[in-house]
């Protein structure tokens, strides 16, 4: 059943262009887990210390993502569930969503768009996050071909089908009302044009980089990290013209209601 969520009052986040009002509720879909860390556990810890409830959706358990087969698919499913909650507690964020499709082998399929318009409808989200639906092949591991897949599954969960009452009639059979969604918000990694927003990370640079030390099983590995995200980071600040010394995270944001 659809929940009545209560209305929130919330403040804003500074982005490269000035402070904006933050949205109320937020949905971040991802292909795996720490997909959001990566992407996103910046602005989403500034989003949160505003007043926003954010909620994470999972499309798989990660349980194809660790070269180390000592550990069973089950058994690597847990653990990366057990990283990302940690993760997003580090955040500030509690409410997470396991849609349990396979790693490595996501579809762009009706069961898939369902099964996130499926949680929409509870979210009742103004703004989606999501991952680009087109390749960047100058950084091939988000283009991941589950990341293009989750991302186009999720447009199309946004429109039409979590506003279409005739979209996946079972959904409305379990109680769940049509939702329209206003905006969605795409990762950094998509390709720099039409209407960008970047949000200034610089304060909450350390609760994303600890969001991330929570994926020891992805990120242990990578020597210097820290470095690299505030690299990457301060990379995306300097695109935008943002004060010397600033970080950020960028998105390509939709108008969508």
């Amino acid at each position: 059943m659809t929940p009545t969520l209560p209305n929130t009052v919330v403040g804003t986040v500074v982005t490269a262009t000035g402070e904006v009002q933050a949205p109320s509720r937020i949905l971040v879909v991802v292909a795996h887990p720490d997909d959001v860390d990566f992407g996103t556990a910046g602005t989403v810890a500034a989003l949160v210390k505003a007043g926003s409830h954010v909620s994470y959706c999972l499309v798989t358990n990660g349980e194809a993502g660790d070269d180390d087969v000592s550990l069973n698919q089950e058994e690597l499913a847990a653990l990366r569930q057990e990283e990302q909650t940690a993760a997003a507690l580090a955040v500030g964020v509690e409410d997470l969503h396991w849609l349990n499709h396979p790693d490595g082998r996501v579809v762009n399929s009706l069961e898939l768009r369902r099964d996130i318009s499926r949680v929409i409808r509870i979210v009742q989200p103004e703004v989606v996050v999501t991952q680009p639906t087109t390749a960047n092949w100058d950084r091939i591991y988000g283009s991941h071909p589950d990341h293009l897949a989750a991302a186009w599954a999720t447009m199309a969960a946004v429109y039409p089908d979590s506003r279409n009452p005739r979209s996946h009639p079972e959904l409305l059979d379990e109680g769940h009302k049509p939702h329209t969604v206003s905006q969605v918000w795409m990762m950094w990694m998509a390709a720099p044009e039409g209407t960008m927003m970047h949000v200034d990370i610089t304060a909450t640079f350390e609760e994303k980089v600890k969001a991330l030390r929570c994926h020891s099983s992805q990120t242990d590995r990578i020597e210097g990290l820290d470095d690299l995200l505030r690299e990457w980071a301060s990379g995306v600040a300097s695109a935008a013209n943002m004060a010397p010394g600033s970080l950020a995270e960028g998105f390509r944001v939709f108008d969508t209601e």
